[in-house]
């Protein structure tokens, strides 16, 4: 019996949705958040993985992510109320394989579901090979998750990564504190606004030229911050 992980944290939602794939013929497991998924995750192997992006602990993307570095072949349906192409362009990118937005037709994601566990089962995924990303003398090889500056390595920390990762996700528009905070860190209470200037400090003093006065990775007052990309770069005050 084919089996798939639910990750949903509404459980009224979650049980519908987990009786309507049972009654198709779907063994399902259900996980409420983030840590009851990465424990069903190491004690399972589902062949489907249904995710929301929006979890108590944390966010879908961390999950993603997470699923992706050690798994880059089951398949993961996203499952939001985040309609935004942005939202959409970043689960891609992270390496979803779908996208359903709610409110859906149970029909549709049905056939969703089929659809990817027959490609899934015939090996028909095309391989995703996301181009490296340059800004001045940085470049990041998503793929592999590295990043050199002048063609040496530079080692940043998992949540420098995730920051930098956030900002390009963007493609230079700007995104603001709160979302980059929820983004980055979930929704944990501890973390202070404090703790993103430390980590932008720190990513402009390994990849800008002048981390005093830096070109790349901006601050845009009372908006948020922005990742300029290519050779040049901008001054501060966009020049």
């Amino acid at each position: 019996m084919t089996h798939i992980l639910l990750v949903e944290d509404n459980a009224g939602f979650a049980d519908g949705l987990r009786q309507n794939l049972e009654f198709d013929g779907y063994r399902v497991t259900v996980a409420p958040d983030a840590a009851a998924a990465a424990h069903a995750l190491a004690a399972e192997s589902p062949e489907l993985i249904i995710l929301d992006l929006m979890l108590p602990d944390g966010n879908g993307y961390d999950v993603l992510r997470t699923i992706r570095e050690r798994d880059s072949v089951t398949p993961v349906l996203l499952l939001t109320a985040l309609s935004e192409e942005a939202h959409k362009v970043r689960g891609f990118r992270l390496g979803a394989d779908d996208y359903v937005t709610k409110p859906f037709g149970l029909l549709e994601l049905l056939a969703r579901v089929e659809t990817l566990l027959r490609r899934s089962a015939t090996g028909n995924f095309a391989v995703v090979r996301l181009p490296p990303v340059r800004f001045g003398d940085v470049e990041v090889d998503r793929d592999h998750r590295t990043v050199t500056r002048a063609g040496a390595a530079v080692q940043l920390t998992p949540k420098e990564y995730a920051l930098l990762a956030a900002l390009i996700a963007r493609n230079g528009a700007v995104v603001e504190r709160e979302e980059l905070l929820r983004e980055v860190w979930g929704y944990d209470s501890s973390v202070v606004s404090r703790t993103l200037d430390t980590h932008l400090a720190e990513l402009r003093r390994k990849l800008e030229r002048e981390p005093h006065s830096p070109r790349h990775i901006l601050t845009i007052p009372r908006q948020g911050y922005r990742l300029v990309l290519g050779s040049e770069g901008v001054t501060a005050d966009g020049a």
